[in-house]
């Protein structure tokens, strides 16, 4: 069975995208590594990053794409193979991982999601900022350092108080997503 993915040119996406050991914290101890693969990818296959926050084992991202393109999927596999490339061998590298010349660092899918309206892209946006403080990562969206929050901030867009522990239990509750 084929997986289908939503595909309009010129969209926007949520995405969630895990490492493969979710105990790891890959992402942000390697934050510079994640950053420069990304605009370098940015660079030869262009897409806005509308919103995004970084965990130690997992990424939420929404990008818009640009008219006529709608390949999301290579960004995604030329990052995932970029910043794996960076990283010392030392995970465990299963036989069937190991024949498709995998690193097993991702997970080999991820979670994508059409964006339909500006409600939606509101919600989702809300649930990118928010994600640390749901996870337990910080006590209020501002203090965590790799997340979009601040861009929004700077921009007057969010109250730098907005996302504290309050709000997870009031307006996120289990929404969306991966985690």
């Amino acid at each position: 069975m084929r997986y289908r993915r939503a595909r309009l040119e010129g969209g926007t996406y949520f995405f969630t995208v895990n490492l493969a050991d979710r105990r790891q914290d890959l992402l942000i101890r390697h934050i510079d590594g994640l950053r420069q693969v990304m605009r370098k990818v940015q660079v030869t296959h262009p897409f806005q990053i509308v919103a995004m926050v970084v965990l130690p084992d997992h990424l939420h991202a929404i990008w818009s794409l640009p008219l006529g393109d709608a390949d999301y999927s290579l960004r995604w596999s030329l990052i995932k193979a970029g910043f794996s490339r960076q990283l010392p061998r030392v995970e465990l590298v299963r036989e069937s991982r190991s024949r498709k010349r995998e690193r097993g660092v991702w997970q080999r899918r991820y979670w994508e999601h059409q964006i339909r309206d500006e409600a939606d892209l509101q919600a989702h946006v809300d649930y990118i900022h928010i994600n640390p403080v749901k996870h337990g990562h910080a006590h209020r969206a501002v203090d965590w350092p790799y997340s979009s929050v601040h861009r929004y901030v700077a921009a007057g867009l969010l109250a730098a108080d907005w996302g504290g522990e309050s709000d997870v239990e009031g307006r996120f509750g289990e929404q969306g997503g991966a985690g």
